[in-house]
């Protein structure tokens, strides 16, 4: 019988300049090369059963990513990321190997929150003072912005959007909303506050670091936020 498989994986080094359609084919390779019983789709041009939770922009880096594929047998969860790893190049590493659920939805429908640690590039900070000044930004009750949709530009209420935030050390560790209901991108965030600042803050003054990805097993009211790899268990 096919088992549902979540595979976690970093992503680092000058990998993280690959974008999310040469790192999926990168994986069909690294899959075939570790000998995985992966299932294929039927028809006529038959595919890994193989997606992605929340594919990374490109420059970013990330320990926490996610795919979930379809196999025919399961090694052990050490083993299965001993296979792979041996045929990983430098800058992506596979960090766990689980087994889901049956029916369990796949990785990329549950996607609701993630975690960032953004940095400014050394000489990129916006001004002196920025931490104390984007802390008074996050006592905002609302921070509206203009957002751009399929059909034009729309002004959308972020705040609810931002479900933690804290600044030490020059370091911004963020929770935010993830996924293909409302998706806030660390630099969507960082533009909006500096408007509010008065300056111009470009995505590429960041240095922006996903840590996880998150579903949520709460309510609109109140989340319940589990990371998508305590939703699988290790194979023995």
């Amino acid at each position: 019988m096919n088992t549902n498989i979540r595979v976690k994986f970093r992503k680092y080094g000058c990998l993280k300049f690959i974008g999310h359609l040469d790192v999926m084919r990168y994986f069909q390779k690294a899959i075939r090369r570790a000998d995985i019983a992966v299932c294929y789709s039927e028809g006529f041009s038959p595919h890994m059963i193989m997606s992605f939770a929340a594919p990374l922009g490109v420059g970013l880096t990330s320990d926490g990513e996610y795919m979930d594929i379809s196999v025919k047998s399961a090694p052990s969860s050490a083993e299965a990321v001993k296979r792979l790893n041996e045929v990983m190049a430098e800058g992506i590493d596979v960090v766990s190997w689980r087994a889901l659920p049956k029916n369990s939805k796949n990785a990329m429908s549950i996607v609701a929150a993630a975690d960032y640690e953004v940095r400014f590039r050394e000489g990129c900070e916006p001004f002196g003072g920025w931490p104390e000044k984007l802390r008074e930004f996050l006592q905002l009750r609302e921070i509206r912005i203009l957002k751009k949709t399929k059909k034009g530009y729309q002004e959308t209420d972020i705040r609810p959007w931002i479900y933690n935030c804290t600044i030490e050390d020059g370091v911004i560790a963020m929770r935010v909303s993830a996924g293909s209901v409302h998706n806030l991108k660390p630099e969507l965030l960082a533009e909006a506050f500096g408007d509010w600042a008065g300056v111009k803050i470009p995505a590429s003054a960041l240095l922006i670091h996903r840590k996880e990805i998150y579903a949520d097993q709460g309510t609109e009211e109140k989340h319940s936020f589990i990371s998508l790899e305590a939703l699988g268990e290790e194979i023995g």
